[in-house]
């Protein structure tokens, strides 16, 4: 099997060519006024010196743990812009010292067991999709060492309660192969981030992140039954029930933890019946807020389509789902139990009376029979992941920011924060860049905004240069009130805001979490309680 690369997004040999990049290419340098770019080549394993290994594992965990230079390249880094930029110039300091694959729970408490006894920091890894700084191990010199500690090979869907519609499944399970062994059973979990294909179930549950359904079932919480996770100070299982009010909810203290705190385990997860009912429409508006209007209508019209995308001129035409003449709604019902012609009616009505229109006819995949600006978003978004070390390579600053507002602050808010990154982004570079802005989840009371920005960067200078729009959109997002992270985790790149959405007293009982659950400090130091 091809090996994860340490250097960008998938396996050796997946992505895109340098001929495939030819055409975006071509786009962006007639916008950046520029005759092409320099590619820069991607780091080999021989071009990289990392520091040997300070840790010897014992040798009851020897079988699982390897100071492998590839594997210990792999876990070095997630997925984010500011990594992608050190990678690209061979800087993995920080590199853990032993990547450990615990086959079993006895393991994973072995394993910290250790850690905890040799000072060496524990850095839970699902896929290391993080883009958020959240696997690094960037734990200063107050550790012997750091372990990654991979939860890959546990991998299993270990029990199926077909009544119920729930299954108990090991948090190292991917994507792909969770759906894998619940479709004989006519099951899915129905959760497809972008980072599907390289993320865990673990890592959704730790990030609390956000998946297929852009309504009602938004989040990884609301598809968790219970939740089972290995701390330095014992083990956590909480009742596997449909709801309860028995004091704060203990599944909710590791939900967004983030592996500070400990590794999830297993989870017992609600599931669906397959859809057999799809339908979609791609309805375009003249001008966004109107799409604005209609979204915030079907929202809190009780309809819960599935997908309720609305993307601004600039998303759709630097996602390459259209022109930009317009922007566009990406709606679609499904349902495993029931026709939708009803719902999808009522939905259209609402963009009817806000100035939408619908250029295409649906399928019943829910795209137009000649592909239409749904299909070709949809397929823009699934290899999106692929973009940014190509786009890295040739000096092009192309990062994405989320956050989540209430309606009636939305225009400002979306006014403020795209101005933010405007003006941060022309700083920065020297020249004005790109800001679009999506929807990915909508809820009654407010829309969860994605803004995406692109500039003409420098080599030798990215790293600062996207800092500097970061901090500035990061700000204005505090400052306006919305939240620093809808769904990508905090990391160790949002602390500074995160500190400051958060309360005084909320802090401090998260300390003392930490204190209580984690004594040493070894579970992922730096991420959601500063390091000591």
């Amino acid at each position: 099997m091809a090996r994860r690369k340490f250097w960008g997004w998938g396996k050796v040999g997946e992505g895109f060519t340098d001929e495939e990049m030819k055409p975006f290419e071509a786009d962006y340098a007639a916008v950046f006024g520029v005759d092409g770019f320099e590619v820069r080549p991607f780091p080999t394993v021989d071009e990289i010196e990392l520091a040997p290994s300070r840790l010897t594992p014992p040798a009851s965990l020897a079988p699982v743990c390897t100071d492998d230079k590839w594997e210990r390249l792999v876990h070095t880094f997630g997925r984010s812009f500011h990594e992608q930029v050190r990678i690209m110039d061979r800087d993995f300091a920080g590199a853990p010292d032993l990547v450990a694959c615990p086959r079993d729970e006895g393991e994973v408490v072995a394993l910290l067991d250790w850690c905890a006894e040799v000072s060496a920091a524990a850095i839970p890894f699902g896929g290391g999709s993080s883009v958020v700084g959240g696997v690094h191990p960037d734990v200063g010199g107050s550790f012997r060492g750091a372990v990654s500690i991979d939860m890959g090979a546990m991998d299993r869907v270990l029990e199926i309660d077909r009544v119920s519609r729930a299954a108990r499944i090991q948090a190292g399970v991917y994507g792909p192969h969770l759906e894998d062994q619940l479709r004989p059973h006519g099951l899915t979990l129905r959760y497809y981030p972008q980072s599907f294909e390289y993320s865990t179930l673990g890592g959704w549950l730790a990030t609390r992140g956000g998946g297929h359904y852009a309504t009602m079932l938004t989040h990884i919480d609301d598809m968790t039954e219970s939740v089972r996770a290995v701390t330095p100070a014992g083990v956590h299982d909480s009742f596997r029930l449909p709801g309860s009010g028995a004091g704060p909810s203990p599944d909710r203290l590791f939900l967004g933890s983030e592996g500070a705190l400990g590794i999830i385990t297993e989870a017992w997860m609600r599931l669906q019946d397959r859809p057999g009912f799809r339908i979609g429409h791609a309805v375009e508006f003249t001008r966004f807020m109107d799409g604005v209007e209609a979204v915030r209508a079907i929202s809190q019209a009780g309809l819960y389509p599935a997908n309720l995308r609305l993307l601004d001129h600039n998303e759709v035409r630097w996602s390459g789902a259209g022109d930009g003449t317009a922007a566009v709604l990406v709606l679609g019902f499904e349902s495993a139990d029931h026709a939708l012609d009803a719902w999808v009616a009522r939905a259209l009505e609402c963009c009817r009376d806000h100035g939408g229109r619908l250029p295409e006819e649906p399928s019943a995949a829910g795209d137009s029979k000649d592909g239409g600006a749904a299909a070709r978003w949809r397929n823009a978004f699934i290899k999106g992941g692929h973009m940014r070390e190509m786009l890295t390579a040739r000096a092009i600053i192309r990062e994405t920011f989320e956050t989540a507002i209430t309606w009636e602050r939305f225009e400002a808010f979306h006014r403020d924060v795209a101005g933010a990154a405007a003006r941060a982004l022309e700083e920065a570079t020297g020249q004005p860049g790109i800001v679009a802005c999506r929807f990915t989840h909508v809820y009654p009371d407010g829309p969860a905004p994605y803004f995406t920005f692109i500039g003409l960067g420098e080599q030798g200078r990215l790293g600062a240069q996207y800092d500097a729009v970061k901090n500035a959109v990061s700000d204005a997002i505090i400052d306006a009130g919305g939240t620093i992270t809808h769904h990508h985790a905090v990391g160790r790149d949002h602390m500074p805001w995160y500190a400051r959405q958060r309360s005084e007293i909320f802090a401090a009982a998260l300390k003392g979490a930490k204190a209580a659950l984690d004594p040493v400090g070894i579970m992922n130091p730096g991420v959601l309680i500063p390091a000591p």
